[in-house]
């Protein structure tokens, strides 16, 4: 049972990782879409 309760472990470690990540790339991705109504930033755009 050891090993199942290893493997139970891992796998917590691994959801929890997985889960912060996304909630990281979530944030960057909510910030770049308030970059966007900055006019200088879209100057090169005609």
């Amino acid at each position: 049972m050891q090993f199942f309760a290893t493997a139970v472990t891992t796998l917590q470690t691994l959801v929890i990782a997985l889960g912060a990540g996304l909630a990281v790339w979530g944030v960057v991705n909510l910030l770049e879409g308030y970059g966007s109504d900055n006019a200088a930033a879209n100057a090169h755009v005609r």
